[in-house]
């Protein structure tokens, strides 16, 4: 299965960095993972509504001009369904029985992700109440999806 996460926004310390590259390394025994990241914008000290929306809308042009018309997109979202590491193991077994042509993950910037990408999304992903740095979510989210292919390989793993 081939499996691209999109985070919005650079990852730029090293240690972030090197947690996202320890787990594509893991990964690549069960997935074909491919790791993007699209610029965020810079927000304003005092932003107004309209102000948002242009930066939610800038960014999800970026991420959209790495979407295929046969992706499953899964946004995490904080409006979105926290799961169990095995619900979500479950999750995953489905979308990759679904017959996408590869599943998307997308991590939002500062201000989350635009309607538009909401909208399109099959799975809305909330790693639970915690606000998380955007830097630590990748890696909660590689590590999650990790998890999940050892449960379905049938291996085991600490639950």
């Amino acid at each position: 299965m081939q499996v691209l996460l999109i985070g919005v926004g650079k990852l730029r310390e090293r240690f972030w960095r090197e947690a996202v590259a320890e787990y594509a390394k893991r990964l690549s025994a069960y997935i074909r993972l491919e790791l993007a990241e699209v610029a965020d914008e810079p927000l304003p000290a005092s932003l107004s509504a309209a102000q948002a929306e242009q930066v939610l809308s800038k960014e999800a042009e970026r991420v959209e001009r790495l979407l295929r018309a046969r992706d499953g997109l899964v946004v995490l979202d904080r409006q979105g369904r926290a799961w169990s590491s095995v619900e979500w193991s479950q999750q995953f077994a489905k979308l990759q029985a679904a017959g996408f042509g590869r599943v998307v993950l997308v991590i939002g910037g500062s201000l989350g992700l635009h309607d538009r990408l909401l909208q399109r999304a099959v799975l809305r992903w909330s790693l639970g109440p915690c606000t998380f740095p955007h830097a630590l979510a990748r890696v909660v989210v590689l590590e999650q999806v990790y998890r999940a292919c050892r449960l379905l390989a049938g291996e085991p793993y600490h639950l």
